[in-house]
């Protein structure tokens, strides 16, 4: 095993891209196959369909049924698993060192030769079924889906990943191996390791498992346009959920930095301006917080709390205000704590194998590289306070929100309301 410690990259011919990084004193390594294809490449009769392939890809191969999957990794002491985001499809395990090839080998055959028999196919709809029924029943779950959709409505990064009942229960075969012809070529996956890993070695596997592979053109998703929009449920539950969602830079975007850090002073922890005057002072929820969701093309800053239905209206109030306030008077110290946190959540990450594998994945498909771990806290480095307090300024003025409540919340604001609130 050489001694390497940076990023390594290789694209083969067919431009299946290899990224890896040795990891000095591990025992184990993290493994796995990122396709660039998840919700929002689906057409709208496809809604749900990559989050359904992902379950199917663990139920037989032409060499594996769905228990041999599960043995092959688990007899060695490993773990294996997947997800569906709107971007992305993950397929990965987390083997010790001398089993890397074993992982890489059931990840290949899991994604190559898939059967899709048709009785498994029930068996998961099922499943699936369940997953989506237990997520309705979810309200701090639901709540943010259908933020999604009033953020982006008639548009598929709005759309769920899950997908509605009536799609689920329609699926194929066919519609399965359409969207892995359509989806899964080599040039959109991106093999990436990290842990007791040699890259020659992780390159030379890849070669004999995914290079014979055609290459053939990606299909482009379709551009993201954040409208404004309200869904309001009304239902007997004991809390009311919030949620606020402006727009915020995409993965790509010279101010992706800047709104993170904006992001954590605003609402990211314990000492952020929401918590401590929503919650500390005020009383009026038990959780609230503030986030930045990006991805290529877009991104939103969303604003979840759980509140009573008589607290609903002040506390979306003091949120609107907070946001104003921010691009008054937010502080050096502020930004300082901010700025720490973002680097030691990404230097603490790093000590993981499977958030470093999933990192490196992450970078190649938004760049197309790995920046250097430098160039990344450079730029963390570089946002000052007149920068965050500029993006605060263009949060509470650069156009109507989304929003969507569901709960008691007969008593809260409309959305014209609170958009008029901010444009003041």
């Amino acid at each position: 095993m050489n001694a390497i410690t940076e990023p390594r990259l290789h694209t083969l011919p067919n431009g299946f891209r290899v990224v890896t990084e040795h990891m000095p004193g591990l025992e184990s390594a993290s493994v796995g196959i990122w396709v660039s294809a998840g919700g929002r490449h689906e057409r709208l009769g496809q809604n749900g369909i990559a989050h359904f392939l992902e379950h199917m890809a663990f139920k037989g191969t032409k060499r594996r049924n769905a228990l041999q999957i599960a043995e092959a990794i688990e007899d060695v002491g490993g773990y294996i698993n997947a997800y569906t985001s709107r971007e992305v499809t993950a397929y990965y395990a987390r083997v010790l060192k001398e089993d890397v090839a074993l992982g890489l080998d059931v990840i290949a055959d899991i994604l190559r030769n898939p059967i899709f028999d048709p009785n498994e196919i029930e068996v998961e709809r099922g499943v699936i079924l369940q997953e989506i029924g237990q997520s309705l029943d979810t309200p701090d779950d639901v709540v943010f889906d259908w933020l999604q959709e009033a953020a982006y409505p008639d548009q598929p990064i709005g759309r769920t990943i899950l997908g509605p009942t009536e799609r689920v229960s329609s699926f194929s075969r066919d519609d399965l191996s359409g969207f892995v012809s359509e989806h899964y070529g080599p040039g959109q996956l991106i093999l990436s390791a990290a842990g007791a890993v040699d890259h020659d070695e992780i390159v030379r596997m890849a070669e004999d498992l995914f290079g014979d592979m055609a290459a053939r053109p990606a299909l482009v998703a379709e551009p993201a346009k954040f409208v404004s929009g309200e869904r309001r449920e009304i239902k007997d539950l004991e809390q009311a959920h919030f949620t606020l969602a402006l727009e915020a830079p995409g993965y790509r975007d010279d101010a992706f930095y800047t709104a993170q850090i904006f992001a954590s002073t605003f609402g990211g922890g314990m000492s952020s301006r929401l918590f401590q005057e929503a919650r500390e002072k005020r009383g009026l929820c038990y959780s609230i917080f503030a986030q930045i969701g990006s991805y290529s093309d877009t991104g939103m800053m969303t604003v979840y709390a759980g509140t009573s239905g008589d607290d609903i209206a002040g506390l979306a109030d003091l949120t609107v205000d907070e946001l104003k306030r921010a691009a008054d008077d937010l502080g050096t110290a502020e930004v300082d704590r901010a700025r720490a946190q973002m680097k030691a959540g990404l230097l603490m990450g790093l000590e993981s194998p499977s958030s470093r594998a999933e990192r490196l994945a992450r970078l190649v498909g938004i760049w197309g590289r790995v920046p250097a771990l430098a160039e990344t806290v450079a730029k963390i480095d570089a946002v000052d306070v007149a920068q965050v307090r500029a993006f605060a300024a263009q949060m509470a003025s650069g156009g109507a929100p989304a929003m969507a409540l569901y709960g008691p919340v007969s008593k809260a604001r409309d959305l014209d309301s609170l958009a008029g609130k901010l444009a003041a």
